[in-house]
């Protein structure tokens, strides 16, 4: 493992008890960054926490309520850089099969969620001039997924909330940039029905599902001083999938 100086950096990570939010949580830590896990399930988190040795701090945070994000973002202090991971799939179907519930639900949590808590800690970064911002995206938001139209409408929302947001924060020393990952193996599988999965699978030149360490690399560069001319930029992690 090539070692991301992260030294004396402080970090949001949302869904860090579990998948590609836990091994960010990991390869941050062993750059040497202090680690605030924002999770919804009290038993997922307290388990993460155990794993990670009592190196990181967690909060239970519901990511779709601004005021609890609000009173999260008190308790955690001074964050320099924010990992929005946190997603649903919301299940396969239809686009007109979909419960109208779920497809808001799901943009709710994977859409609106990142807007909020960028909303509660960049006027912090840009006080102290300094930011990192990396949102977990997906592929399935450049390409869009059959029978995921309210997932993939959820990530290419987050890859535009990226490009925005990147622009608006250009010249104030907060960097904003979105990974688009095809799939890993996580617990997020259980969400999909196996026909989903033999899809994307079969989607991937390089015949494997993604490793959540090697998203966990990525991210940790972008969230690094070291990526300071990219900002609102989308940067593939999706295994020769993508063809833009």
């Amino acid at each position: 493992m090539n070692r991301i100086d992260l030294g004396g950096r402080r970090a949001v990570v949302t869904g860090g008890a579990r998948g590609i939010g836990l091994a960010t949580a990991e390869r941050f830590l062993d750059s040497g960054a202090q680690v605030v896990i924002w999770d919804v399930d009290a038993d997922n988190l307290q388990t993460a926490l155990d794993r990670l040795q009592g190196r990181a701090i967690g909060q239970i945070v519901e990511l779709t309520d601004e005021h609890a994000i609000e009173a999260a973002a008190r308790e955690a202090g001074s964050i320099d850089i924010l990992v929005n991971n946190a997603g649903i799939t919301g299940g396969n179907g239809k686009t007109w099969e979909l419960a109208p519930d779920i497809w808001r639900h799901t943009l709710e949590v994977n859409l609106v969620a990142p807007y909020l808590t960028s909303r509660a800690l960049v006027p912090g970064m840009i006080e102290r001039g300094y930011g990192r911002i990396v949102n977990v995206a997906s592929i399935a938001g450049k390409e869009g997924n059959p029978n995921a139209s309210h997932y993939s409408a959820s990530k290419a929302g987050l890859i535009g909330l990226t490009k925005s947001l990147g622009k608006e924060l250009a010249k104030t020393g907060v960097i904003v940039n979105c990974i688009t990952p095809a799939a890993a193996r996580t617990p997020i599988f259980d969400q999909m029905s196996q026909e989903h999965i033999d899809y994307m699978l079969a989607k991937i030149p390089l015949e494997r599902f993604l490793e959540p360490a090697e998203v966990a690399a990525m991210i940790s560069w972008l969230a690094s001083e070291e990526c300071s001319f990219s900002t609102g930029a989308v940067f593939d992690i999706s295994g020769g999938r993508a063809v833009y």
